[in-house]
């Protein structure tokens, strides 16, 4: 997949992922209007300062959504009763079972939280 931007990301994701990461991209954009879109870790990213806050990324098979450990951690209980699938630094859905609003904005605002910024 093209690294180059954001909009090129999701442009080279595959085709039924390619809806969800753009309202993934507003929702995080939304909740973190101060940060700026970078691409790092060949994957596209929201980062304030030297940090990065969240970032998301398109796979075979689904997506992911990657905070900072306490994000998840907080909202563990959240995660588990929508039946998502966690690990410590990400949470992975499915084009047809994407991560509802609410919980995208309380992980990246968690996420901003735990890194102090």
């Amino acid at each position: 997949m093209s690294k180059a931007s954001h909009d090129a990301y999701i442009a080279a994701a595959p085709e039924q992922f390619r809806a969800v990461l753009g309202q993934l991209r507003a929702q995080l954009s939304r909740a973190l209007p101060d940060a700026r879109e970078v691409i790092k870790y060949d994957m596209p990213g929201f980062q304030i300062g030297e940090t990065i806050i969240a970032g998301y990324a398109a796979f075979s098979k689904q997506c992911g959504l990657y905070v900072d450990p306490g994000a998840i951690a907080a909202h563990a209980d959240e995660i588990a009763s929508l039946t998502l699938k966690a690990s410590k630094t990400g949470i992975t859905f499915s084009a047809s079972k994407p991560i509802p609003a609410e919980l995208v904005e309380k992980l990246a605002v968690s996420s901003r939280s735990k890194n102090g910024l």
